[in-house]
């Protein structure tokens, strides 16, 4: 159950308070990653020492990687929105 655990994290980001700004939702969003990839750790951690199941393990890094390549492809989204914008003609 760690994957649905680490889950909150995302969504919390997204549905907590409204961010004044899209630097701070950009900010949340980033922090919701880095803790899903922490976590992800942690279990592998400790399922070397044995104390976490493997499929618990599994699960936490299925989605720290699932939260990975959702901020991958918004830095893609972004960086093709600014090159865009950039090329457009005043």
């Amino acid at each position: 159950m760690a994957g649905a655990a680490g889950m909150p994290n995302m969504a919390a980001a997204i549905a907590g308070p409204s961010p004044s700004s899209f630097a701070d939702t950009m900010k949340n969003l980033g922090q919701g990653v880095v803790s899903n990839l922490k976590v992800a750790e942690g279990q592998s951690f400790a399922s070397i020492r044995g104390e976490v199941p493997t499929r618990d393990v599994v699960d936490a890094i299925m989605t720290a990687e699932q939260s990975l390549q959702t901020a991958v492809a918004i830095r893609d989204k972004m960086v093709t929105a600014y090159l865009e914008i950039a090329r457009m003609q005043i």
